[in-house]
């Protein structure tokens, strides 16, 4: 059997990304549960909110390719969201053969009552970081989200 190394602060780095991560995924799960929902939506659900913090216009086919789904898998997911009442499908005022996507406000209420209180501690640690040591877990987490994102496209 191949011995995995696992000396050094580097790799107790890893562990813990690891471990975070694995928590995170249980508590998404317990999320997706709890309000009926497959880890898929939820996943949607983040883009969704992603895109709108950034002005991103967000339609069915931007879902569909941050998603990896087709087009018959986007429409069922969305059909399941609109269902649900949590996101609404509404024709772009400049362009109306493009269907844009909006996350109703029942989803924004759903996901701060249940993960708002995680925020919240998030942030109230990150307050007791000086400037200097944010801008290096967001230097750090930046870059762990491009090598992840990386060898995902790669396959």
């Amino acid at each position: 059997m191949r011995r995995i190394p696992n000396a050094g602060p580097e790799f107790a780095v890893v562990h813990q990304l690891r471990a975070v991560t694995v928590e995170l995924d249980l508590l998404g799960g317990e999320f997706a549960q709890r309000n009926g929902l497959h880890p898929t939506d939820l996943r949607a659900l983040i883009c969704l909110l992603d895109a709108a913090r950034s002005d991103t216009p967000a339609t069915p086919g931007w879902l569909g390719g941050q998603l990896k789904l087709n087009s018959a898998g986007t429409t069922a997911l969305l059909d399941r969201l609109e269902r649900l009442g949590l996101v609404r499908r509404t024709r772009d005022d400049r362009d109306r053969r493009r269907v844009l996507l909006v996350v109703e406000e029942q989803a924004v209420v759903l996901g701060e009552t249940f993960f708002g209180p995680l925020i919240g501690a998030l942030v109230g640690m990150l307050r007791d970081f000086t400037p200097d040591e944010v801008a290096v877990v967001q230097r750090f987490l930046g870059g762990v989200g491009e090598l992840v994102t990386q060898r995902r496209q790669d396959g």
